[in-house]
């Protein structure tokens, strides 16, 4: 059954943050911060995997649920690395962007960091340890085009991505779209912008986007911006890490705001 806060139906996919490989599932359950809403092994596991995971899950008050191999494949969304276990750990910030916008007062001020195209999930988790660290409202994560909130993101986050400010859409041009129609200003991160991010006069409720490492803002999420803002560098420097960038862009907001 889909998760429901109040009376608004959500997807497991954003509400749950699924985490696949042995060592992962096992600190996951032996972790109190975190609520585990399930654990599922692979039928055909050896006897010590399910000894194991059994009283892990039992220690948790869980019954350790089982499925074929390929259920867990497709579950765990990674046929490579799930070493045939998985856990759903909820993760309490995420939640899809529509009910995060209606939950937002007509006045109130926000700030959204939005990724646009990154593929590297060890970017991703450092985007949102900064974003988190820097309070930020919420991180615009798309369903498509970005990578998913694996182990790979935890480990790189420190393990912030359980307890960080996600918020879903489909893409991020998508995303961007609800966003303006919620009275966010759009502006955009680039190296070619000739206004710089500390000069800009950015309004109280404001989404800035992060492009991919290699290309940059997509065609689709630029047609969506209001303008576009850099990071002066000083000669001799081309250009930062996708996650400089961004971890740059959330303490000015955060200076912004005091």
């Amino acid at each position: 059954m889909s998760p429901s806060p109040g009376s608004r139906p959500v997807s497991p996919k954003d509400a749950f943050v699924t985490v696949y490989g042995r060592k992962p599932v096992l600190e996951a359950l032996g972790d109190p911060a975190l609520e585990v809403d399930k654990v599922v092994l692979a039928e055909g596991a050896d006897r010590d995997a399910v000894r194991t995971f059994t009283e892990a899950a039992r220690a948790r008050g869980l019954v350790l649920q089982r499925a074929s191999a390929q259920r867990v494949k497709v579950l765990a969304g990674n046929g490579r690395q799930d070493q045939g276990v998985l856990a759903d750990v909820v993760a309490p910030r995420m939640r899809p962007l529509e009910h995060f916008l209606d939950d937002l007062a007509p006045d109130a001020p926000a700030r959204v960091l939005v990724l646009d195209g990154l593929t590297n999930p060890a970017n991703v988790g450092m985007i949102l340890r900064s974003a988190t660290g820097a309070g930020l409202e919420g991180v615009l994560l798309p369903r498509r085009g970005a990578p998913s909130i694996d182990p790979l993101v935890i480990k790189a986050s420190a393990g912030v991505a359980f307890h960080a400010p996600v918020l879903r859409a489909r893409t991020a041009a998508d995303g961007l779209d609800a966003l303006a129609g919620a009275g966010f200003l759009l502006f955009g991160l680039d190296g070619l912008a000739e206004t710089s991010l500390f000069d800009a006069e950015l309004p109280d409720r404001v989404a800035l986007v992060v492009g991919g490492e290699t290309d940059g803002l997509t065609d689709d999420v630029r047609a969506e911006l209001h303008g576009t803002v850099t990071i002066p560098l000083a000669e001799g420097v081309e250009s930062l890490n996708a996650a400089v960038a961004a971890s740059v862009a959330c303490f000015e907001l955060a200076r912004r705001r005091g």
